[in-house]
């Protein structure tokens, strides 16, 4: 199979742009030493000509003439932590989203079946079938009460509990109890009460004013 170089015009915007700055940072730091092109090029082994591409930031020469000058520069080795195991992110990245994709459990199709319902009349009753609904909560067993009470619609709970057995409630206290409790003191549970008091208000002062009845 053939060599395929890609010519130095094709590389990335980005890449050129880094190697012209390593050229420029190579200028200065031989400037500051008081040394010529020559004497860098002696020191590292190339020609003269070498090192005046490398300083205009040819990206055509050799990467190993451009390491040669860095360590010229700085000798305590630390170009290879630029690229260590430890500061590439985006392979950290890509291996914590792979830990954490096989740590999610799926529920299993035996533990979905396992788990409790209650009765389907008494999850979603209609309007239609509000008294079957009623007489199927009455035989809820008590320990499905409490799930039953929770998923009924706001409007028609104090009707359910207000036909179910004492007997019953007390069997549930700790499922179905507790659940009423909660609703009666949560805010749907007050806007709920608020607003029976304010329609039986209402219905006293209409029965006061109506002017067939007095």
């Amino acid at each position: 199979m053939p060599r395929q170089n890609t010519p130095p015009a094709n590389y990335p915007q980005a890449v050129l742009q880094q190697i012209e700055q390593l050229a420029q940072n190579i200028v200065i730091a031989r400037k500051r030493r008081g040394e010529s092109q020559a004497q860098w090029a002696k020191k590292l082994g190339i020609s003269q000509p070498t090192m005046a591409r490398i300083e205009r930031g040819d990206p055509s020469v050799a990467m190993a003439s451009y390491v040669m000058c860095m360590w010229l520069i700085n000798q305590a080795g630390g170009l290879a932590e630029l690229i260590a195991p430890q500061n590439d992110h985006a392979a950290l990245e890509k291996e914590v989203a792979k830990v954490r994709t096989k740590r999610k459990p799926a529920a299993s199709p035996r533990a979905i079946a396992a788990a409790p319902s209650a009765p389907s009349e008494v999850l979603a009753p209609t309007r239609a079938t509000t008294e079957h609904a009623l007489e199927k909560l009455q035989q809820t067993p008590a320990f499905q009460l409490g799930s039953a009470i929770r998923n009924m619609p706001g409007g028609r709970i104090r009707e359910a509990i207000s036909k179910l057995p004492s007997a019953q409630i007390e069997k549930a206290m700790s499922p179905g109890l507790k659940a009423v409790m909660a609703f009666q003191n949560s805010s749907t549970g007050q806007m709920l009460k608020a607003a029976n008091k304010n329609s039986e208000g209402l219905a006293a002062l209409l029965a006061k004013t109506d002017p067939k009845k007095k």
